[in-house]
């Protein structure tokens, strides 16, 4: 409920008739009640005034003056204001000349009518039947009875003024009663009162009070409700049959999801949509691949006898055929709609950024600037949608510039169960859905055995979000067939539910028995359509016995000309750029408009950058990556990169967006490059990792020609989207056969700032490499930041790459490159070699140390300091896919040396663990003597890092020592 709804709360209860009467004395005489109470009634804002001023009635009802043509009158614009007084002229009018008692009381019955009017569009919900099995009791809630207000029995017929108020001029409490409950407390439930845009509020309030909050269906509506509903079942029975207590988390008991999803993208369609991307959770998902999305189910039955649902020639692990996703066009009257239903795993809830983040990139490609073409759908489970809390995360990013997607489409598959948690145990709220209200999304309730019901509702949400480009609720109130799964027993933890269920009617049959009582059809023509269906389902089985999937739809659309990588595929790409174009962008980047009053210290930077770019010596990390970008841009490709202060970098490195000190207008040198480059992009994200590192995942699923990056605060923060990680960056490709190019900006490195700030747990991402899955890097140079940027997008495949990113040696006066090095016939380098030149001869180095990072800066000047020279520093540069041959080259060089891996990391954390019998792999096959690598860095730990100063540098010494001493 809104706060201003909160703060006239007392306008409810046993204080309604008190406050009636004052009310009405004060539409007599302001100056006959208490100068507080004048006060009050005349700053009544628009949301408290609503209580007691309904006089103005249903803005969507025809008035009589209105069909006479007369513009409406001072009537229709509230109780309070000067001149109005509606109920006052009306009962003059009708009563004449009647005493001042038979007035008030006249006048005291319209506001009392008018406040319980207005309760039932806040409160209806409480007392309407959701429920399909009847289980859950509710006690009628006392503000939703007339008696609260002053009515007894004997004014059930007296005739109240309303003066349009639900469509009605006069009506008696009776009609009024019997048009409340039928609109507000039947199988729909609408909760919308806490949305503060009057607009929304009314529109909504227009579309159920017109109705009577029900539509009235043809005969062929009602027939294809009826159609879709004995598809769903008897998909569902048939599986049942044919495969007896397999696992599939069925919809039984959920099946008017599937014409309520019809009509979503009916109505959609001819409200301008074309495209819908799809997330859900296991439960009903083979229902929605079939009967929705249009999978043969041939090629379901065939998963279910063990075959591959992708062709047998295309490598991957595969996945359960509940988590897997599909995509098809669908033709409604004309208008196609295309359907793409994202792979999730049993994290349920964890899609939810995925698809909102290829929502936004297709409405990109589409230019799609309205956001009325492409929309997300989710489809939720009740408990999930509750105690998930990447629902909120996703639910959060709904109306912010960077992520908004023009509203998404919730539907709960309200199960009143989660696993085997009662409601009752799973949340602290009424609904499963309250979550949603932070959002402002308008919520529908409605009872899963009224099909019809469902259908209406969806029709209502979808043009809602049509209209208003908002999130929008569908909570559809069902239940649950089987267990958790068909193998499942719920009657140990649910017996009385089960009971229940065990003897209650499907949605179909139920319906079927509705459509023969009001004569649509007879009980042979349903019988008809179910068997009908069923013999379909025989034909698709016998098929399936010799079913195969001819090809792999992951390199089409978008992704069409790349492919797969395997050991032929060129890694490195084409990454030098003309030294005269980066010269070119490297002076944009330093320029900004004449009368932009620009931060003084930003200034002295950029003319420092002007400088290195012309001299060609002394790029810096920033500059390197600030001229990948561009260079990008001016080929024509986009650039999107969003987190935690990316806009400015965490570490004041990056100032892509530089703000007028006056007015804080927004200037960014990389959206002013060329008139006809790339689109860039960067948005300083909300304090989320989990969705919005989903929302950039899902992206580049669906935008592979871009450079997609995600950049964390510290890169430890990353682990709070682990789940995203593990189950979608890391391992999507392998399971789902879906590539992505997404970027992870990593800070990392040992510091002294404790245990939160050092590491960004490399650790972690090295022990899910596999099968070539994704990139690990730790670079060290401007140079290589810059190829490996390119890289991403200038290969013919897509792999995700975790990168960790310095803190310090931003400004490092080390760590710098030359021009040259970004320019032609230039690359990345997965292991750098040794730079000095004044170390003796080959044969004579005592000690390779091999290291990844920042570290390697660290040795290098307490090398220098010591005066070293035999001891060689080689930069492992890309940890993953391991350069096992090149690192065997490197160490060729130096035969009679021992190898040593040193890191900052203890030694149960960083890349020893990962790097030590790979190393000793990249020895054994020369042939070296060395044999196997040692360690020098900090012991193991439980915490990443010390959080005291002063022990730190005592580590860091000693590791380095032990690095660098040889015995």
């Amino acid at each position: 409920m809104s706060a201003n709804l909160e703060q006239t709360s007392f306008l409810f209860g046993s204080n309604a008739g008190y406050v009636a009467e004052l009310y009405a004395r004060f539409l007599t005489d302001p100056a006959a009640v208490d100068p507080s109470w004048n006060g009050f009634f005349k700053d009544l804002d628009d949301d408290s005034r609503a209580v007691l001023d309904e006089l103005r009635g249903a803005s969507w009802t025809l008035r009589d003056d209105e069909t006479n043509g007369a513009a409406p009158d001072a009537v229709g614009h509230g109780l309070a204001g000067p001149g109005n007084g509606a109920i006052v002229a009306h009962t003059q009018q009708v009563y004449g000349g009647v005493s001042p008692q038979q007035l008030r009381a006249a006048t005291l019955d319209s506001i009392r009518a008018l406040m319980l009017i207005r309760v039932f569009r806040v409160r209806g919900h409480m007392n309407a039947h959701f429920d399909p099995l009847g289980l859950e009791k509710r006690e009628p809630h006392p503000e939703l009875d007339p008696a609260t207000y002053g009515f007894g029995p004997g004014d059930l017929d007296r005739p109240i003024f309303l003066n349009y108020s639900l469509g009605l001029e006069t009506a008696t409490l009776r009609q009024i009663l019997e048009i409340l409950h039928k609109t507000y407390c039947g199988t729909v439930g609408v909760e919308f009162m806490h949305i503060q845009d009057p607009e929304e509020k009314a529109w909504i309030q227009e579309r159920i009070e017109g109705g009577r909050n029900h539509t009235d269906f043809t005969v062929n509506g009602k027939r294809a409700i009826l159609e879709r509903l004995t598809a769903a079942e008897g998909f569902e029975k048939f599986l049942q049959l044919k495969y007896t207590g397999t696992k599939r988390f069925g919809l039984e008991g959920g099946e008017s999801m599937i014409p309520a999803l019809e009509q979503i993208l009916k109505r959609g369609g001819q409200l301008g949509l074309k495209e819908a991307v799809v997330g859900m959770a296991h439960r009903g998902r083979l229902n929605m691949l079939t009967n929705f999305m249009g999978k043969p189910f041939a090629a379901v039955f065939s998963e279910f006898q063990g075959n591959p649902s992708s062709p047998t020639d295309v490598q991957g692990s595969g996945d359960v055929k509940y988590h897997l996703g599909t995509s098809s066009d669908r033709d409604f009257n004309g208008n196609i709609v295309h359907l793409s239903l994202t792979a999730n795993p049993s994290h349920l809830e964890w899609v939810n950024p995925v698809v909102l983040g290829k929502v936004r990139a297709k409405q990109a490609q589409r230019r799609d600037l309205d956001r009325d073409q492409v929309m997300g759908v989710l489809i939720h489970g009740d408990a999930a949608f509750a105690g998930q809390g990447i629902v909120a995360e996703t639910l959060g990013l709904s109306e912010l510039r960077g992520y908004r997607t023009g509203g998404t489409m919730h539907f709960v598959i309200n199960n009143q169960i989660g696993f085997t948690t009662n409601p009752t145990y799973s949340r602290s709220g009424v609904y499963c859905t309250d979550m949603a209200k932070m959002v402002q999304a308008p919520i529908f309730h409605v009872n899963g055995d009224d099909p019809e019901s469902v259908v209406h509702v969806s029709r209502i949400a979808i043009e809602f979000r049509q209209k208003f480009k908002r999130d929008v609720v569908i909570d559809m109130v069902c239940y649950r067939r089987h267990g958790h799964n068909e193998g499942d027993e719920p009657g140990f933890t649910q017996p009385l539910m089960y009971k229940k269920i065990r003897g209650h009617a499907t949605t179909r049959e139920l319906y079927a028995k509705q459509l023969v009582d009001e004569n649509v059809i007879t009980q042979a023509e349903a019988d008809q359509i179910n068997a009908d269906f069923m013999k379909k389902l025989e034909g698709e089985f016998e098929a399936s016995t010799t079913y195969k999937p001819n090809k792999a739809d992951w390199l089409e659309g978008k992704w069409a000309g790349l492919q797969q990588q395997d050991e032929n595929t060129e890694h490195r790409g084409d990454t030098g750029v003309a030294l005269d174009l980066l010269k070119e962008i490297g002076a944009k980047l330093c320029q900004y408009p004449k009368d932009f009053a620009i931060n003084p210290k930003i200034a002295r930077q950029l003319e420092a950058k002007k400088k290195t770019i012309e001299s060609g010596e002394g790029i810096d990390w920033a500059t390197a990556e600030a001229l990948a970008y561009g260079s990008l841009l001016v080929e024509g490709t986009g650039v999107r990169l969003s987190g935690q202060d990316s806009g400015r970098g965490t570490f004041s490195h990056r100032h892509a967006v530089m703000y007028d000190q006056n007015t804080e207008t927004k200037y960014l040198p990389l959206t002013n490059l060329h008139p006809e480059q790339g689109h860039f992009e960067v948005h300083d994200s909300p304090l989320s990792e989990a969705a919005v590192v989903g929302f950039e995942y899902g992206y580049s699923l669906a935008e592979p020609h871009d450079l997609v990056l995600w950049e964390a605060q510290f890169g430890d923060f990353a682990n709070t989207a682990q789940t995203i990680i593990d189950q979608f960056i890391s391992s999507g490709e392998s399971k789902w056969l879906r590539m992505s190019g997404l970027v992870m900006l990593l800070p990392h490195g040992y510091e002294g700032q404790g245990p939160e700030h050092s590491s960004a747990r490399p650790e972690r991402f090295l022990q899910n490499s596999a099968e070539d899955n994704w990139q690990i890097c730790n670079v060290t140079t401007p140079a290589n930041l810059f190829h490996i940027f390119r890289r991403q997008v200038r290969r013919s495949f897509r792999k995700p790459l975790v990168l960790f990113t310095p803190k310090s040696l931003l400004r490092h006066k080390l760590c710098v490159s030359d021009l040259a090095e970004l320019g032609p016939n230039t690359h990345f380098h997965r292991v750098l070699s040794e730079t000095a030149n004044d170390l003796v001869e080959n044969d004579k180095i005592r000690r390779v140390v091999v290291c990844s990072g920042k570290v390697y800066y660290d040795l290098l000047q307490e090398r220098m300091n010591r005066g070293i020279k035999d001891v060689v520093l080689i930069r492992l540069e890309q940890m993953y896919p391991f350069p096992k041959a090149t690192l065997s080259d490197e160490f060729a060089k130096y035969p009679n040396a021992e190898v040593v891996w040193c890191q900052e990391e203890p030694e149960n954390q960083g890349g020893w663990t990962f790097v030590d019998r790979r190393l000793e792999g990249s020895l054994k096959a020369i042939g070296h003597k060395a044999g196997r690598p040692s360690y020098a860095g900090r012991p193991a730990t439980a915490s990443p890092a010390t959080g005291l100063l002063k022990r730190h540098n005592q580590e860091q010494a000693k590791l380095l020592d032990d690095a660098l001493t040889i015995a």
